[in-house]
C-alpha cells in the first residue's frame, strides 16, 4: 500500500563489499521493533561503511569512509567529519546508550566524537601493526573498545581488557567485534567464520571449520548477550546461542 509493507530483503553495500539479509535478520541485527520499516536514498557522498544501532529506540546511525553520518528514527543526528581532512578513513561507528550521540574510528585508531560521546583516548599517535577495523562501547557508554585486523585490542575509559589475538596468527583477519550487553567482555569475528570470545565462557560457538561460501563481514549480539549472528558478504545469517533468524 502507500504506507510500505514488511520488509522481506536489505542489501547493505559499503566498502568491505554487498551483503543481501532478511528483513527480520536486519531488524534483529539493528534491534528494531518491527520488520515494518522503510529504508530511503542516505545520500551519503562516500561509501557507506558501518552502522549503529540507537539503543532506546529503533533509530540507526550511518557513517561513511570520510565521516558523513546520517542518523534516524530516535537515533540523534548531532554532528559528522564532512569536509574535515581526515588522515586516515574511517571504518567504524558506536553509538551512546542515550541515542545522543556517538563515535567514530578510522584506520589509525582516530577517535571522533559527537553529541555526548566523550573521548577517553585513541591510538591515532600510536605506530599499529595492522589497522583497526572496527569499535564498541561499554554499556555504560563511558569507555569503548578498538579491534584491530590481527585481533589486538585497544581499551580506553570503563573499557577492560580481557584478551586478544594480538600475539597469535590468524587464519584470516578479524572483521569485526561486539560487547556483552551485560558488560562480562567482547568478541570478534574472522572473515572465516572464527570467534574468539573474552572471556571464553561468552563462546557459543563459529563458522571457523564450516568453510563459509563467502567471507563473514560482521557479527551482532543478542539482547541477553546468550548468542550472537554472524553475517557473511553472501548475505548467510549463522545464528549461536539464543540468536535467532
Amino acid at each position: 500500500g502507500e504506507d510500505g509493507g514488511r520488509v522481506l530483503d536489505v542489501r547493505v553495500t559499503g566498502s568491505a563489499g554487498s551483503v543481501t539479509v532478511s528483513g527480520e535478520a536486519f531488524r534483529s541485527a539493528l534491534k528494531l521493533k518491527a520488520d515494518w520499516f522503510r529504508v530511503t536514498d542516505p545520500g551519503l557522498n562516500s561509501p557507506a561503511v558501518a552502522v549503529a544501532p540507537a539503543h532506546l529506540s529503533d533509530g540507526i546511525v550511518f557513517t561513511s569512509t570520510t565521516g558523513e553520518a546520517l542518523a534516524y528514527g530516535g537515533m540523534s543526528d548531532v554532528g559528522s567529519m564532512e569536509g574535515v581532512k581526515l588522515n586516515k578513513p574511517i571504518v567504524g561507528v558506536a553509538s551512546m546508550p542515550t541515542d545522543k550521540g556517538y563515535f567514530m574510528v578510522a584506520t589509525d585508531g582516530g577517535i571522533f566524537t559527537f553529541g555526548d560521546a566523550v573521548f577517553k583516548g585513541s591510538t591515532g599517535a600510536v605506530k599499529l601493526n595492522k589497522p583497526i577495523v572496527g569499535m564498541a562501547t561499554t554499556p555504560s557508554g563511558n569507555g569503548y573498545y578498538l579491534v584491530a585486523s590481527d585481533g589486538g585490542i585497544f581499551t580506553f575509559g570503563d573499557a577492560v581488557f580481557k584478551g586478544s589475538t594480538g600475539a597469535i596468527k590468524l587464519a584470516q583477519p578479524i572483521v569485526g567485534m561486539t560487547v556483552d550487553p551485560a558488560g562480562r567482555g567482547y568478541w570478534f569475528v574472522a572473515a572465516d567464520g572464527g570467534v574468539f570470545s573474552y572471556p571464553s565462557t561468552l563462546f557459543q560457538g563459529s563458522a571457523g571449520g564450516a568453510k563459509v561460501p563467502a567471507p563473514i563481514i560482521g557479527m551482532a549480539t543478542t539482547p541477553t548477550g546468550n548468542g550472537y549472528w554472524l553475517v557473511g558478504r553472501d548475505g548467510a545469517i549463522y545464528d549461536f546461542g539464543d540468536a535467532v533468524l
